[in-house]
């Protein structure tokens, strides 16, 4: 069976999520583990002198291999589009319509030197 990671809308007024990091490679099943690092910018939403970039991580809640990263790292999208496609069957054809979305738990953390930002964009 296919599941898709979809961006949830981690806070109210954004409209996009930036790919920092990538926890996991394809064929691996990390249940309970960390999946990506997200960073979200309200640059545009509030005029500041600075930009109020949070960061965010995913982590699955159930053991399903990454099959494929839809969002490369880097990359941008918006809340609801998919950032990847897991199965629990190695059999599954990768190219299906997914079953259901994939069941994952997001958290705030802080930013990090190893984070895709820190190399500059």
């Amino acid at each position: 069976m296919l599941y898709e990671l979809a961006l949830p809308k981690l806070i109210p007024n954004m409209s996009e999520a930036r790919v920092e990091a990538v926890h996991v490679t394809e064929g691996e099943a990390p249940q309970g583990g960390k999946l990506l690092d997200l960073s979200v910018d309200l640059g545009d939403v509030a005029s500041q002198a600075c930009p109020p970039i949070s960061y965010y991580r995913l982590v699955t809640r159930e053991k399903a291999r990454l099959v494929r990263l839809l969002v490369p790292l880097g990359g941008t999208c918006a809340p609801g589009a998919p950032l990847a496609l897991f199965a629990d069957d190695p059999g599954d054809d990768p190219d299906g319509a997914p079953a259901r979305a994939l069941r994952a738990s997001a958290a705030a953390i802080l930013w990090r030197p190893d984070m895709w930002s820190a190399q500059g964009r």
